[in-house]
């Protein structure tokens, strides 16, 4: 399958912005290649570890409570494999030198996920259409009653006159 252009394109732009960047791959959620630029690494193989990856990272998220998927961060002796939920339907996977800014690496990522996933979104869902996916995320969860609020009276305060306020040495 030939690479999307848009997507390619946006992994270059999202290479220039970090130049310790060492690769970047967006997949489908089924392990396929959407685009690559990943020099010296083989897309096929690093598709297949970041589907294996990301479905264990979606079920650790999910057993603890912790909410849908967003991303997740490998760091290795020598660099980062960072990995981004991108919309409903794609990863995107930024391999980084040890020496990034990681700050700087996990916000141009998540950036570049948003438009990836945007990217992605357009492509499978017509413009005129609404899914039931988007329109669960536009909603927003139902807020959950506070509990009601018991007062207890104070203690009535004590009146000494004669209180002393500084300790003597």
């Amino acid at each position: 399958m030939a690479a999307d252009p848009h997507i390619l394109e946006e992994l270059r732009r999202l290479r220039a912005r970090v130049p310790q960047l060492t690769g970047a791959l967006a997949t489908g959620l089924d392990g396929r290649v959407l685009a690559h630029d990943t020099p010296g690494v083989e897309p096929n193989g690093m598709a297949a570890l970041v589907e294996t990856a990301h479905g264990a990272a979606v079920k650790l998220a999910d057993a603890t409570g912790q909410g849908e998927f967003r991303e997740l961060l490998v760091r290795g002796a020598y660099g980062y494999v960072a990995t981004y939920a991108a919309g409903g339907a794609a990863v995107l996977t930024l391999l980084a030198q040890d020496r990034v800014n990681l700050g700087r690496l996990l916000l141009e990522g998540r950036r570049a996920a948003a438009r990836i996933g945007e990217l992605g979104d357009s492509r499978t869902t017509p413009a005129h259409q609404s899914s039931p996916a988007r329109e669960a995320k536009a909603a927003k969860p139902e807020a959950k009653p506070a509990a009601p609020r018991t007062r207890t009276p104070r203690a009535p305060r004590s009146t000494t006159t004669n209180a002393r306020t500084t300790t003597e040495s």
